[in-house]
């Protein structure tokens, strides 16, 4: 069997889709593009029924974990030209993982999308990268969803950015609530200034917001943030510190004195 007719619905929808996974991202995104008024159909990623899930719509969208995709889209009946389009949600796979299929896509939104009900209103107005067959966009713009695209040599790089922004910066503040809460710091003190930095970041940009000892070229500060850290909170300091230098040495170079140096060795 062939996929629903995409050139009636001109690439433009509402048209058939079915998410295949009901996890996280494929409940969120099946649930918002119903509140959208679409016809989804929400299926497990797994069983018989997966042979067939490309008959019947215009857009089959895999939301399986990473590793299965390749299998998933290789159990999935390849669509005769003209069917539907097979697209799958992973930052870092390229279109290569869906071979078998001649119409192929992917949408990743870039948003940490919770579980149960606020998932779907996290996709609303999200930024999401896209990739291959047309049709994808407009599932994106019923979603509100702010698009770009990312060719295949640059996808590993774009999803390492991603896991940069949201879950090491998770990681960076769990370090200082575990150094704060050491120092009797409220974690609340800690959470808003870090708010203040993202928001300075966003408005005028990454150098600019840049504050604190390294964006000075105070070494002696540095040198004793380090001496107070437990040693296994020193290599993410000093890491993070190297950073930071990367952006502000460009200010800080003529301004220092020429002897003075980082408490690390180059």
């Amino acid at each position: 069997m062939s996929g629903a007719d995409t050139t009636s619905a001109g690439g433009a929808g509402p048209f058939p889709v079915r998410v295949l996974g009901r996890g996280r991202m494929g409940s969120a995104l099946a649930g918002a593009l119903a509140a959208s008024g679409w016809e989804v159909d929400l299926v497990g990623g797994r069983g018989p029924h997966v042979a067939a899930s490309a008959d019947g719509v215009a857009l089959l969208v895999l939301c399986v974990p990473d590793g299965a995709v390749a299998d998933v889209a290789a159990a999935v009946q390849p669509n005769p030209v003209g069917g539907a389009v097979v697209a799958h949600c992973a930052g870092a796979l390229t279109l290569d993982v869906l071979a078998p299929h001649a119409r192929r896509a992917s949408l990743h939104p870039l948003v940490a999308v919770p579980r149960g009900s606020a998932g779907p209103a996290a996709l609303r107005g999200a930024w999401m990268a896209l990739a291959g067959d047309p049709l994808v966009e407009a599932l994106a713009s019923a979603l509100g969803a702010q698009t770009f695209r990312v060719a295949d040599e640059h996808r590993v790089a774009y999803h390492a950015s991603a896991a940069i922004a949201a879950n090491h910066l998770v990681a960076l503040l769990g370090q200082a609530e575990r150094v704060a809460g050491g120092a009797g710091v409220p974690t609340e003190a800690i959470m808003s200034l870090a708010e203040g930095a993202l928001a300075g970041a966003a408005r005028v940009g990454t150098a600019e917001a840049l504050t604190g000892p390294v964006a000075r070229g105070d070494w002696p500060t540095v040198a004793a943030h380090l001496a107070a850290l437990a040693p296994d909170e020193r290599p993410a300091y000093e890491a993070l510190a190297r950073q930071a230098l990367r952006l502000a040495w460009p200010t800080i170079r003529a301004a220092t004195d020429e002897g003075s140096a980082p408490p690390w060795r180059s």
